[in-house]
C-alpha cells in the first residue's frame, strides 16, 4: 500500500491528508466505507502511517465505535448530524467525505458516448488513440490491442459535442506475449489468439479526421502506421508532449496521475479505457490557461517541432545534457532533445551555447517536423543551426 501511494497508484477512491505532527496510528490504516476506502498517507519514516485524528461519526456516517485516536493538537470537525449508512449511498458518503477538509474523493471515471456541448461555431473531427503492444522495440514488436474514440470539437471551446465514435480491437501478433506484458496489460495469448484488427471499420472512423491524438504520441505512432499505412496521411498531436502539464499545476504528465489530479480513477492498461480517460482529462479546463487541453492541441499541434542535436558534444557534457532530458543515438552517436515550439527552440540553443560548447561558435543539426512527419520516426526538415 505505501508503494502504491508514494507512487501516486491509489486502487480505491479516497486519500487522507497526513499531518506530521499527529500521533501515529496503532490500528487500521483503511476503514471500509462499502465500495470506497479511507486511506492514510504513510509517515516518510517506513513502517509507520500518521493522520489528522477524526472518528467515523465526526464524518457524519453514523458508524458505531469505529475510531481513529484522537490527538489534542486537532480540533474536531464540526458535527452536522448524522447519516444512517443502512440508506446512504456510497455517492452520499463520498459527498460527506467531500465536505472535511482532511479528504479527497476519487471517483471511478464514467466513460462518455455522448456530449451535449452545442458548438458556438466550426467543429473539427478528432480521434483519441492508444495501443497496447508485445514490448517497446519498434521495429520488432507489434500491436495486440488498438482503440479509437472520435469525437467532434467544437473549436470556439474546445469542448466535444455529439456522439462519440467507438473502436476497440484485439490482435494476434504472430509472437507470445510475455508474462510481464499480459501482468500490465491482462492480455493474454488466449486473448488475441486467431484475433485481427478491423481494417474496414477502422479506416472508416479515420476518414476525414483531422487530428490524431495520443499521450506519448512517440511510442503509439510508429506501431500504428507500421501496421495501418493510412494514419501517415493524418496530423499527429501529443498529449504528453505539446501541453505544459507542470506549468498548469500539475506534478506529473503521467495520464493516471492527471485523472486521479481531476477527481477520477480507472482501471488503467487497456486501450479503450486510456482512451476514455484521455478524453476526460482533455475535456476538463486547465486550472491556469483556463482552457481545455483540446482546445491546446487544436491551436499547437499543427505547428512544427524541433528535434535539436548536440552535435560534438564534449564528453564531459554528457551528464548536463540527461539531466537536461536529451536523449542518446546510439546509431548516429549524438545527443538530441525534442522541443515543442520556436520559444523553446531559441531558449535551447542559449543554454548549448553557454554550458555546453563554452560560448564557442559551433553548428549544430536541426530537424524539422510538421504535424504529418513529427512522432512518427520518418525524417523532417534537416538544416544546420549556428549557436
Amino acid at each position: 500500500m505505501a508503494d502504491e501511494l508514494a507512487e501516486g497508484r491509489v486502487p480505491e477512491n479516497i486519500l487522507h491528508r497526513f499531518d506530521p505532527s499527529a500521533n501515529p496510528l496503532q490500528g487500521t490504516s483503511a476503514l471500509s466505507l462499502e465500495h470506497a476506502s479511507v486511506f492514510i498517507r504513510p509517515d516518510p519514516c517506513p513502517g509507520h502511517f500518521q493522520g489528522v485524528p477524526v472518528t467515523i461519526e465526526q464524518l457524519d456516517f453514523g458508524f458505531a465505535g469505529a475510531t481513529v485516536p484522537a490527538s489534542p493538537a486537532t480540533k474536531p470537525p464540526t458535527k452536522r448530524g448524522k447519516v444512517s449508512t443502512a440508506a446512504a449511498t456510497p455517492e452520499e458518503m463520498a459527498r460527506v467525505l467531500e465536505q472535511h477538509p482532511d479528504y479527497r474523493v476519487l471517483r471511478r471515471l464514467v466513460p462518455r458516448q455522448h456530449f451535449d456541448h452545442v458548438p458556438q461555431g466550426d467543429v473539427v473531427s478528432v480521434i483519441v488513440l492508444d495501443t497496447e503492444t508485445t514490448g517497446l522495440n519498434q521495429a520488432q514488436d507489434k500491436i495486440i490491442e488498438l482503440a479509437m474514440l472520435r469525437v467532434s470539437v467544437d473549436r470556439a471551446t474546445g469542448l466535444p459535442c455529439g456522439e462519440v465514435q467507438v473502436y476497440d480491437g484485439l490482435e494476434d501478433p504472430g509472437m507470445p506475449i510475455s508474462s510481464e506484458i499480459e501482468a500490465i496489460t491482462g492480455i493474454s495469448n488466449q486473448m488475441v489468439k486467431g484475433q485481427h484488427l478491423d481494417e474496414q471499420r477502422i479506416a472508416t472512423i479515420l476518414n476525414g479526421a483531422d487530428l490524431v491524438i495520443a499521450h506519448n504520441a512517440a511510442f503509439d505512432r510508429p506501431f500504428v502506421e507500421a501496421r495501418l499505412p493510412g494514419f501517415k496521411d493524418v496530423s499527429w498531436g501529443c498529449s504528453f508532449a505539446e501541453i505544459d502539464w507542470r506549468s498548469e499545476g500539475h506534478g506529473s504528465s503521467k495520464l493516471e496521475y492527471l485523472a486521479m489530479d481531476m477527481g477520477w480513477f480507472y482501471d488503467a492498461h487497456r486501450a479503450e479505457v486510456d482512451c476514455h480517460a484521455l478524453l476526460a482529462v482533455l475535456t476538463a479546463t486547465l486550472p491556469v490557461s483556463a482552457r481545455t487541453g483540446l482546445s491546446r492541441l487544436l491551436t499547437d499541434a499543427q505547428g512544427p517541432v524541433y528535434r535539436l542535436q548536440a552535435t560534438g558534444a564534449p564528453f564531459e557534457s554528457k551528464d548536463a545534457l540527461k539531466a537536461r532530458a536529451y536523449r542518446w543515438n546510439a546509431e548516429q552517436k549524438v545527443w538530441h532533445t525534442l522541443l515543442t515550439d520556436a520559444t523553446l527552440l531559441q531558449a535551447e540553443r542559449d543554454w548549448l551555447r553557454t554550458t555546453v560548447y563554452g560560448n564557442r561558435a559551433v553548428r549544430v543539426q536541426l530537424e524539422e517536423l510538421d504535424a504529418r512527419v513529427k512522432y512518427s520516426g520518418r525524417p523532417g526538415k534537416l538544416s544546420q543551426l549556428q549557436l
